[in-house]
């Protein structure tokens, strides 16, 4: 079957799954494959619980028309998404970089979505299944898509951009993450600006942060619509980030100075995209964070800030230098591992206890086996959560905490132990 003729069975679908715990009636089921598993396997079953069709690569267990037998079904699915994304023919913004990337996807949504219909990347969709899915989620009534596209080695945000296709970009940041994977910092200096590659082959634009000299030199050649702090004067970080733009002061939910370029990012956009300035207030003053991203919570008397979804040298080192700063009582610190770091691991979680035992905590806690083979004066170590919860560590009350680690921590847990 071409891909013109499926995806006209797509158009008349209600939806596209890759599991079959997650079929509707009337859906097309894709049967991806993974080191653990076989979607091929499961065809015939999401035929039975209500998919329309199943596209399989492997020869069909049954005998049913419904079975769409391709090369690949990844790569077809890939195809498929970049043929919807032509049909549509809206304006694409793609979003890269180090840190940050979720929070600011979900910024720009919340401005341009008081003016336009908007789809963006749901969670962190952002890979090579991920970004396909996401531009299958956009339909006819999309009048803008914003596609969250990740990466952990280089070329992979150069096939993203070839399936998304982004008419704009915007790169976050350059930071010291994935950095195995890149090969050090360079390499991700050059995987992420892939983007910016894609787009002065395609005469694209990009939004840029010209305070920011890296992102500068890498955009050099492009068409870019820019902003700083002198056309978005920040104007405080403690308690929440303000800013001020077009005469009008807007305060956002979100802490730290490093979240600065995060909101003015989407303000850029809005005003790019002719949203009214009190959209962009409504937009920036309405997003709160979740999914342990920079989350404040109270409990038990305790001020808890949870950025525990993940964690590497840049955006740990921001997220310290801010809790320093932000007034509180009795304030302790529990950090996780950082993953990912290759041989560079072991100088820069040294690097990290060297900077949060140059600052005047009450307490310092630091958990994982990388953190646990560090030179430490004045912190407890563990080797593990399990460790520390089997401590019985103390929670003062009245304390502020600040919580952050990697993914794989799940340092989230610590809630429960408060």
């Amino acid at each position: 079957m071409n891909i013109e003729d499926l995806h006209q069975l797509f158009l008349n679908a209600t939806a596209i799954t890759t599991d079959t715990r997650t079929i509707v009636p009337g859906s097309i089921f894709f049967a991806l494959k993974g080191p653990n598993f076989n979607g091929n396997h499961f065809a015939t079953e999401a035929l039975a619980k209500g998919a329309n069709y199943a596209i399989i690569d492997e020869p069909p267990r049954a005998s049913d028309n419904r079975l769409i037998v391709v090369e690949n079904v990844l790569k077809t699915l890939q195809k498929l998404a970049n043929f919807h994304r032509n049909y549509l023919g809206i304006p694409i913004i793609g979003l890269t970089g180090s840190n940050g990337k979720t929070t600011t996807k979900e910024l720009i949504h919340d401005v341009l979505q008081t003016k336009f219909n908007v789809v963006a990347t749901k969670g962190n969709l952002n890979n090579h299944i991920g970004v396909p899915l996401t531009l299958l989620s956009m339909n006819k009534t999309t009048e803008i898509g914003i596609v969250e596209m990740g990466a952990n080695h280089q070329k992979e945000i150069a096939f993203l951009s070839e399936i998304a296709e982004p008419d704009f970009g915007y790169i976050t940041n350059f930071g010291k993450a994935h950095l195995e994977g890149f090969g050090g910092v360079q390499g991700v200096i050059k995987g992420k600006s892939e983007l910016y590659d894609y787009l002065r082959k395609t005469n694209g634009k990009t939004f840029l942060n010209t305070d920011d000299s890296m992102q500068v030199k890498q955009a050099k050649g492009l068409e870019f619509i820019e902003f700083n702090k002198e056309k978005i004067p920040l104007l405080s970080t403690i308690p929440f980030i303000k800013i001020t733009f077009e005469n009008t002061e807007i305060l956002s939910n979100l802490i730290g100075a490093y979240n600065y370029t995060n909101i003015a990012a989407a303000v850029c956009i809005g005003h790019y995209f002719n949203v009214p300035i009190e959209g962009i207030k409504y937009g920036i003053e309405n997003y709160t964070p979740s999914n342990n991203r920079s989350q404040i919570i109270s409990k038990d008397g305790n001020t808890i800030i949870l950025d525990a979804y993940n964690a590497n040298p840049s955006s740990m080192k921001a997220a310290l230098e801010n809790f320093n700063a932000t007034p509180g009582s009795n304030k302790q610190v529990i950090l996780g591992d950082m993953f990912e770091l290759g041989e560079d691991s072991a100088l820069e979680h040294q690097a990290i206890v060297d900077l949060v035992e140059s600052f005047d905590f009450n307490k310092v806690v630091l958990i994982g086996k990388a953190f646990s083979t560090t030179r430490v004066k004045n912190a407890l170590l563990f080797d593990n959560f399990e460790a520390f919860k089997a401590s019985e560590y103390s929670f003062p009350l009245n304390g502020t905490y600040l919580i952050k680690g990697s993914r794989g921590m799940a340092l989230e847990r610590i809630l429960d132990l408060f």
